[in-house]
C-alpha cells in the first residue's frame, strides 16, 4: 500500500474535532475494568488454576512417587511411562484454559509417535519432551497457582467485604469491646481506631470500592505470569516448530510432485500419445498405398506435420518440467517469459551470484503463475517484475500490476478464485521462503516472494 493511501485512510478515520487526550482514556479504562469480560475470565482462570494446582501437585506426588516405587517391579516401568505421558493430558487442559480464559491460543506440541514394540513404546515415553515439559509446568503451576491464587482470592474476598461493609454493619449489629470495656458498634478496628460511625463506615466502604477497581490489574499481573509460564512450557519449542515446518514442506513437495506427474501423464496420454497414434496410422496407410502402387504423398505430409506438432507439444511439456532457458540463468528465462506474456512486462533482474537451481526453478514458475494471474484476473495493462538480492543469502521476487486489486493474503484468507497464491506460498515455504501480498481494492497489486539463494537452511 502506498503512503498516499495510508494518509487517506488516516484522514477518513480521524474523528472530527481535537483528538481525545490520554487522561480520559486511561480513567475510562480503569472505571470499566471491573465490568469487562476479561476481568471475570481472568478471575475464573485463577480460581480454576488454584484447584488444578492442588490436583496437579497431588498427581505428581502420588502418581509420580508411586510410579517410581513400583518401577522396581515388572509392571512398574509401564506404569511410570503412562504417568509421564499423562503430562500431555495436563498440557491439553491448561492450553484450553489459557486459550478460553486468558485469550492466548497455544499450538499443540507434535503428537506422540511411539516406536514399534513394547520397548519402543517405553523408550518413546521416557524421552517424550512435551510430556516432561508439561509435567514441569504442572509442578511450577502448582506453586504459582496455589500461592498466587490464594493471595488473589483472599484479597478479592477482603476487598469485596470492605466494599459492602455497611450492609453487615447495619444488619448484624456487630459489637466490639474496647480496652476500657466500652461496647462499640464496630465492624472492624485498627488498634484503637474503630469503624463505628456512619462517616467511618462509608469511608471504609469507599476504600473497598477503590480496591474493586484496583483488583483487575492485580489479577492481570498474576495472569501474566501464568500466561508466560504456559508459553514457555506448553507451547511447541523452536525445534518442534521447525520439525512441523519441515513435515509440512515435505508434504507440499510430495503433493506438488504427484500433481506434476499426473499432469504429465494426462498431457502425454490425451495429447502427444494420441497424436503419435495418428501418425503411426497415417504411415501404415501410406505403406499399404505404396504397396499397391498408389500415391501416398498426402499421407506422408500429414504424418510429417503431425510429427512437428508432437515435437512442439513435447517441448512444451519439457518446458513445464524444467524450462531450457533456465540453463542460461534466471534472467534469460524471465526475459523469454516476459516476451511471451500478452501484457507488457517491465523486467529488472540484478543478481550478483547465480542462485541454487531449485530456487531458480521456483522463482521462474512463481513469476509464470503470477503473470498468468495478471492476464486472466487482474485486468491490468502493465506489469513489472523485479528480482533483486536481499542481504547476503536471499533474493526478492516482486511482481506488480496496475489492475483492479482486491487479492487476499494467502494463509490469512482465501485467495481470489484461480489466483493460486496459496500454492505459491506453500512452494516458497518448502524452501524456507515466504510470500506476501499487498493488494488494496482498486490496485495496484504487489506480490513479493523471498527465497534463500542457497536453498533451504
Amino acid at each position: 500500500m502506498t503512503d498516499s493511501s495510508v494518509t487517506a485512510t488516516l484522514v477518513l478515520d480521524a474523528p472530527a474535532g481535537k483528538p481525545e487526550s490520554k487522561g480520559p482514556q486511561v480513567l475510562r479504562t480503569i472505571l470499566r475494568a471491573p465490568f469487562t469480560a476479561r476481568t471475570w475470565k481472568e478471575l475464573g482462570y485463577l480460581i480454576v488454576s488454584f484447584i488444578l494446582a492442588t490436583l496437579g501437585v497431588g498427581y505428581i506426588y502420588l502418581a509420580g512417587g508411586g510410579g517410581v516405587l513400583v518401577s522396581l517391579t515388572i509392571i512398574g516401568i509401564p506404569v511410570l511411562a503412562l504417568v509421564i505421558l499423562g503430562g500431555r493430558l495436563w498440557g491439553h487442559v491448561y492450553r484450553a484454559l489459557v486459550r478460553d480464559l486468558l485469550g492466548t491460543p497455544l499450538d499443540a506440541p507434535p503428537p506422540f509417535a511411539p516406536q514399534s514394540g513394547l520397548f519402543g513404546f517405553l523408550k518413546s515415553a521416557f524421552t517424550d519432551m512435551p510430556s516432561w515439559r508439561a509435567l514441569a509446568f504442572v509442578l511450577v503451576q502448582g506453586i504459582v497457582g496455589m500461592v498466587g491464587g490464594y493471595f488473589v482470592l483472599v484479597a478479592t474476598a477482603i476487598v469485596v467485604f470492605v466494599a459492602i461493609s455497611p450492609i453487615p454493619w447495619v444488619l448484624f449489629d456487630p459489637v466490639n469491646i474496647d480496652s476500657n470495656g466500652v461496647e462499640r458498634h464496630s465492624l472492624a478496628q485498627f488498634g484503637d481506631f474503630y469503624i463505628d460511625t456512619w462517616p467511618r463506615v462509608l469511608g471504609f466502604a469507599a476504600l473497598g470500592v477503590i480496591g474493586c477497581f484496583a483488583l483487575p490489574w492485580l489479577n492481570r499481573v498474576v495472569c501474566l505470569v501464568h500466561r508466560q509460564l504456559a508459553i514457555w512450557l506448553l507451547a511447541p519449542t523452536a525445534r518442534d516448530r521447525r520439525m512441523a515446518d519441515l513435515q509440512e514442506s515435505r508434504r507440499v513437495a510430495v503433493e506438488d510432485s504427484a500433481a506434476t506427474l499426473r499432469t504429465l501423464e494426462r498431457d502425454l496420454h490425451d495429447g502427444t500419445q494420441a497424436r503419435l497414434v495418428t501418425i503411426a496410422m497415417a504411415l501404415g496407410r501410406a505403406e499399404e498405398r505404396l504397396e499397391h502402387g498408389g500415391d501416398a504423398r498426402d499421407l506422408i505430409a500429414d504424418a510429417h506435420a503431425g510429427t512437428k506438432e508432437a515435437l512442439a507439444e513435447l517441448r512444451e511439456l519439457v518446458r513445464g518440467i524444467h524450462p531450457p532457458a533456465l540453463e542460461l540463468g534466471l534472467e534469460p528465462a524471465l526475459e523469454t517469459l516476459a516476451a511471451r506474456c500478452s501484457v507488457p512486462v517491465e523486467l529488472r533482474v540484478h543478481l550478483p551470484a547465480r542462485p541454487n537451481p531449485a530456487i531458480e526453478a521456483i522463482a521462474y514458475f512463481s513469476v509464470a503463475e503470477l503473470l498468468t494471474n495478471v492476464v486472466k484476473h487482474a485486468g491490468a495493462s502493465h506489469a513489472q517484475v523485479s528480482v533483486l538480492p536481499s542481504g547476503n543469502d536471499s533474493l526478492v521476487v516482486s511482481v506488480r500490476d496496475n489492475g483492479r486489486g482486491g487479492v487476499l493474503q494467502p494463509m490469512a484468507g482465501e485467495p481470489v478464485a484461480g489466483s493460486g497464491l496459496a500454492g505459491l506460498a506453500a512452494r516458497a515455504a518448502s524452501v524456507d521462503g515466504s510470500l506476501t501480498v499487498d493488494s488494496p481494492v482498486g490496485g495496484p497489486t504487489v506480490v513479493t516472494i523471498t527465497l534463500p539463494t542457497a536453498g533451504p537452511r
